[in-house]
């Protein structure tokens, strides 16, 4: 059996009980870092009998067959991230798909979620919403992939690092526009815990004093679309967007005429409009 242990995102009182007991039966342990796995278990009281591993970005591809090798053997493997749960932005998805490929159980720890918890501290809806994980690191890339969430009704959920937020915040200003209400949910759970709301525009300059810590931010969806409001050239160019993206033209097409409200007629002649030149 594959078990995924939801491991403490801040306070390590916020434990699942059945961590501890899931930790020291496994045959074994798979670790994104070992050093934290041991201080995790250390503040528990219990002490892993089975192997412990490391499972990481870098030998994730590497060490899945071993691992899935050992879970058809009838291995019990626990596997645990730094924090949070395993797989999401996180090692675990290559183990699990192997798993399951193999028909072996996967089961989980259920454990604390900086998604769920930022998403319900920020004061922005939850009925709806999309993880969008890290953003591209790469200035062109990041705001071609907010281009193709930016007229997404859905609240939207990103992680970012420390030293990239200031530009992260800039660019989705420049993209949502800086008038669109967020939440920068700053090392959640620990002692210096921190959520800052406000519009795009108002965080961006905010952040460019340097913000530290682990960071969750969650950004107000898009507002309804109002047909007739966005102007043809937008139409195309959310068309293109989607199509460098991979999308095929008739579903990029399609998907636009919903988000604007407007008939893909309207979209099909925007996109060949622009192809012409034509205003």
């Amino acid at each position: 059996m594959l078990v995924l242990a939801g491991t403490p995102i801040g306070d390590v009182g916020d434990a699942p009980p059945r961590l501890a007991a899931e930790l020291a039966a496994a045959d074994v342990v798979a670790a994104e870092d070992t050093r934290r796995l041991r201080r995790l278990t250390q503040a528990l009281g219990v002490e892993p009998a089975g192997r412990v591993v490391s499972y990481f970005e870098g030998n994730e591809a590497a060490r899945t067959g071993d691992l899935a090798d050992a879970l058809e053997g009838g291995a019990r493997v626990v596997l645990v991230t730094d924090a949070g749960m395993p797989s999401v932005s996180d090692p675990g998805y290559r183990l699990v798909a192997a798993a399951v490929e193999r028909g072996v159980r996967v089961t989980a720890v259920p454990g604390p979620s900086a998604v769920l918890t930022a998403l319900a501290v920020s004061g922005l809806p939850v009925d709806r919403f999309c993880f969008e994980g890290f953003l591209p690191r790469r200035p062109g890339e990041r705001l071609a992939r907010l281009r193709e969430v930016a007229a997404d009704r859905r609240t939207l959920v990103y992680f970012e690092a420390p030293h990239r937020i200031d530009d992260t915040l800039a660019a989705m200003a420049e993209v949502f526009g800086g008038e669109r209400r967020a939440a920068v949910c700053r090392e959640l759970t620990k002692t210096y815990e921190e959520v800052r709301r406000g519009p795009l525009a108002e965080l961006a300059r905010w952040a460019a004093d340097r913000v530290r810590g682990e960071i969750t931010v969650v950004v107000e969806g898009a507002p309804a679309p109002v047909p007739g409001d966005v102007p043809p050239e937008e139409l195309a160019r959310r068309v293109a967007a989607r199509e460098e993206a991979g999308e095929r033209r008739k579903e990029a097409i399609a998907a636009v005429a919903v988000e604007a409200g407007v008939p893909k007629r309207d979209v099909f002649d925007a996109v060949v409009a622009a192809k012409h030149g034509q205003p």
